[in-house]
């Protein structure tokens, strides 16, 4: 029998659209498969799953096998059958579910997956379990809603015949505990929400400024003085110091388990050991390691710090050598992230040890020292069988010969890396950076700054038209970061994250070709649904309604125009300054307003708003 966890884990993967009632369309069009399949088709019959339904894997297959005890776990809680996970036979039974390897055919990759629903039975199969495991969300995806589970005792999945996989390899989303430090549980359901999108890459961002958060065993003063600070943050809503003491780490064991957890989900973890900046958590535990000795104090306010490694200090490299021993040994990802973002150039212009190290090595300027640091970390690194990925400041300089780069500050240091042959993963961001605001600053919770809206973040292309075919295929993938200088809990790091990483997920998984914003939206309208049953706190920010106002100056009024992205919204709106209600005049229509007027808007679904209510004042 599965524990609780494994069990609550895969409860937010269920609950789709009432799919078998429809009729007289294509059943397509009423699907909700998020991110959106390559090729996926209505074939005639449903399955019902019933008392005798077996699950079947190939013999032998570990992996497999794990799979169909996350799938018999999760029909448990929709059906309350026990469906039994047993070795495929010789003869293939009916109303079966099918996990396999075997076919030959296949060319969609290690990811890409074949998924058909018959009367008979639902086979998934793949060249990888990976691809087995992306079709079981999918097949998540196609259970009945909740209230229609149960009809005459049956459930049903309707016949579809998908074919699928992703357009990039790296598709992923990044949580800085740095600044803010969230516990083990909340971590891992964070990686069940990747694995419920198809994404792969969960980017750990372990160290900053603010707080170190991974035990190193040879360096303890790193977690007993890096990891804690005597208040939580700077409130910009209250422009007070919350006084609260903040802090915590991982320790070694818990990261063990936290990676065995995302192998599980085939979700790869990267983690981000920051360096040659944002380290004064690090200085703080072994001031040694800076140009000036400090002493140093953890820091409250958010901003760059100019005290950083030492880049001449031999002790540095030893220092950083052997957390990364630790570090590699820790993660089995081929791939560590070495940050190389925002370091000043202050202390390294003005110390000794530096200057000298850039007349040793014949290194023109500050850049090129920052350069050498990456390299030499680069070259330890290759050591462990390692290769590194750096914030796009790494281009400054030189970049080290394997290195790949995180393009954030827009496209440009993509294109770059991507022409000298480098690989590119795309994060820019004004479409990546999700503690930006999704809507209307007075509508929501206080954010970094910016604006990114869902539909911005769906409509990101990450292949710049710069490159050409060779070129574009340093093009990695997409990721998504979130930052929590102002996102100071776990609730909080699901509202910024949700439904924005759908979108995200689309851009990554799904052929461009077939991308439709109207069409996303309203696949998104069961998607809250799924994200409400999982107990998701996600933003409705997509639904609130916006206005454009066209002002006629002759006679003092103005054609208002109203809008949300949700699909086929209900808008209620008023004219007389009270709050929009159930029974409010349903917007149809541009309409006509006195100036000056204000109008007050919200969506409502069967009588509830959905919405925050939005308020425009139009003056003459």
């Amino acid at each position: 029998m599965l524990p609780k966890k494994i069990i609550l884990s895969f409860l937010l993967l269920h609950l789709a659209s009432s799919i078998f009632a429809q009729q007289s369309q294509g059943l397509d069009k009423h699907l909700s498969i998020i991110p959106k399949p390559l090729s996926l088709k209505e074939t005639s019959g449903n399955f019902i799953i019933g008392k005798k339904t077996k699950i079947y894997v190939d013999g032998n297959n570990n992996s497999l096998k794990k799979i169909g005890e996350m799938l018999s776990a999760q029909l448990k809680l929709e059906t309350g059958y026990d469906v039994s996970v047993n070795e495929v036979p010789v003869k293939m039974m009916k109303n079966a579910i099918i996990l396999t390897q075997n076919d030959a055919s296949d060319t969609l990759g290690t990811e890409g997956y074949k998924l058909s629903v018959s009367p008979q039975k639902v086979i998934i199969k793949s060249l990888h379990p990976a691809g087995v495991f992306y079709g079981m969300q999918t097949l998540f995806q196609l259970f009945p809603v909740k209230s229609e589970t149960q009809i005459k005792g049956r459930f049903i999945i309707p016949g579809v015949a998908i074919i699928d996989k992703p357009r990039f390899g790296w598709r992923g989303l990044m949580l800085d505990v740095g600044r803010y430090f969230y516990s083990v549980d909340f971590i891992k359901k964070y990686i069940d929400y990747l694995a419920m999108h198809k994404m792969n890459t969960f980017h750990w961002h372990l160290t900053e400024d603010h707080g170190w958060r991974i035990e190193i065993k040879k360096y303890p003063k790193l977690t007993q003085i890096g990891a804690w600070r005597e208040a939580t943050q700077y409130d910009r809503a209250t422009s007070q110091i919350d006084q609260n003491p903040h802090g915590g780490y991982y320790t070694q064991d818990q990261i063990r388990e936290v990676v065995a957890y995302a192998s599980d989900r085939f979700v790869n973890i990267v983690p981000e050991i920051e360096m040659p900046g944002h380290t004064l958590a690090a200085l703080v535990a072994y001031p040694e390691l800076s140009c000036t000795g400090g002493p140093f104090k953890m820091p409250l306010f958010w901003n760059i710090q100019k005290d950083v490694y030492c880049a001449g200090n031999e002790q540095t490299f030893e220092f950083l050598e052997n957390v990364l021993t630790e570090v590699a040994a820790l993660f089995p990802s081929p791939i560590i992230h070495i940050g190389g973002d925002e370091c000043p150039k202050d202390r390294w212009k003005s110390c000794p040890k530096c200057q000298a190290r850039m007349k040793a090595e014949g290194l023109k300027d500050e850049h090129e020292l920052q350069s050498y640091f990456i390299r030499r970390i680069e070259k330890f690194l290759l050591t462990k069988n390692k290769r590194i990925i750096g914030w796009d400041e790494i281009l400054e300089g030189g970049l080290a010969p394997n290195a790949t780069v995180m393009s954030w500050r827009g496209i440009q240091g993509g294109i770059a890396a991507a022409k000298q042959h480098h690989d590119v993963v795309m994060t820019p961001s004004d479409y990546a950076y999700f503690d930006y605001y999704q809507g209307d600053p007075y509508q929501e919770p206080v954010a970094f700054g910016g604006l990114l809206t869902l539909e911005k973040v769906y409509s990101y292309e990450p292949v710049p038209s710069e490159l050409n075919a060779k070129e574009a295929l340093f093009i990695k993938g997409v990721q998504a970061n979130i930052w929590s200088e102002f996102i100071h809990s776990a609730e909080k790091v699901e509202y910024m994250s949700f439904p924005r990483a759908a979108a995200l997920a689309e851009v990554g998984w799904t052929d461009p070709k077939l991308k439709n914003w109207e069409d996303f939206k309203r696949r998104m309208g069961m998607q809250y649904k799924r994200y409400e049953n999982a107990g998701i706190n996600y933003s409705k920010t997509a639904m609130n309604v916006t206005y454009t106002a066209v002002k006629n100056n002759t006679d003092g009024t103005a054609i208002i125009t109203l809008k949300t992205n949700s699909y086929q919204p209900e808008i209620r709106y008023t004219i007389d300054a009270t709050e929009p209600t159930e029974s409010s005049p349903i917007y149809y229509n541009p309409f006509t307003i006195k100036l000056p007027g204000t109008i007050k808007s919200a969506v409502f679904e069967k009588g509830v708003k959905l919405s925050k209510v939005s308020i425009t004042s139009v003056l003459r």
